[in-house]
């Protein structure tokens, strides 16, 4: 079984575990690293950190997307608080679409049938280009617009909360010393963005504390 795949790296704690999950599953990996304008472009030497430790081949590719009215790539000074039910304000149009045909451009190239993303059900509900269905359907039709139809998606997380990716993530060995999901970018993460509460609840839940909070 061919076990090449391309992996859609950012540095959160999301993407680093399906890495090392992959990784476990005896997959070889390139990476993709997008910096996209985003605010938290830290994000992007977290994300080259795990590359680096574990061996992972990278590319960072850099997209404009100059239209995007998102608060991660717009001047806003603080991220409102996600509302029930509603698109939030750090969604950005079509950006796993973009990613993804990118990841399906490279991995045809070099041979890979598998790409790996760390979509989830916590997103899922609100961010429109994490749900399931979506994905399932864009696969499909990227395989309609590729010579080779063979390349799957793989989205290991999908059926899972913050709290069970990072007991997984846990029990992979990942170093969540070594992940961003802070919004803001700054030298400390703010504590207060959706990612920041969804991260720091998690951990507590667990009774543990967020060992990136241990090392800064």
């Amino acid at each position: 079984m061919d076990k090449k795949a391309v992996i859609l790296l950012s540095g959160g704690l999301d993407s680093a575990t399906v890495l090392f999950l992959a990784k476990k599953r005896g997959f070889s990996l390139k990476a993709l690293i997008f910096d996209y304008g985003q605010r938290h472009k830290k994000e992007v030497k977290f994300a080259e950190k795990l590359a680096k430790i574990t061996k992972t081949e990278y590319t960072i590719v850099k997209v404009k997307i100059p239209w995007s009215r998102s608060s991660l790539t717009g001047s806003v000074k603080s991220f409102p608080k996600r509302l029930s039910k509603s698109v939030p304000s750090t969604y950005v149009s079509g950006r796993n679409m973009i990613f993804l045909s990118y990841a399906v451009s490279y991995a045809e190239s070099i041979g890979a049938n598998a790409i790996f993303i760390g979509a989830h059900t916590q997103d899922y509900s609100d961010y429109p280009d994490c749900r399931k269905d979506f994905l399932e359907s864009f696969n499909r039709a990227a395989n309609l617009g590729i010579a080779d139809k063979r390349i799957k998606f793989h989205y290991p997380l999908i059926d899972k909360n913050k709290k069970e990716i990072i007991q997984l993530g846990l029990e992979a060995g990942v170093p969540f010393e070594l992940t961003w999901s802070c919004y803001s970018g700054k030298e400390l993460p703010c504590g207060r963005c959706d990612s920041c509460r969804f991260r720091l609840n998690a951990f507590k839940e667990l009774g543990l504390k967020d060992p990136l909070l241990k090392k800064l």
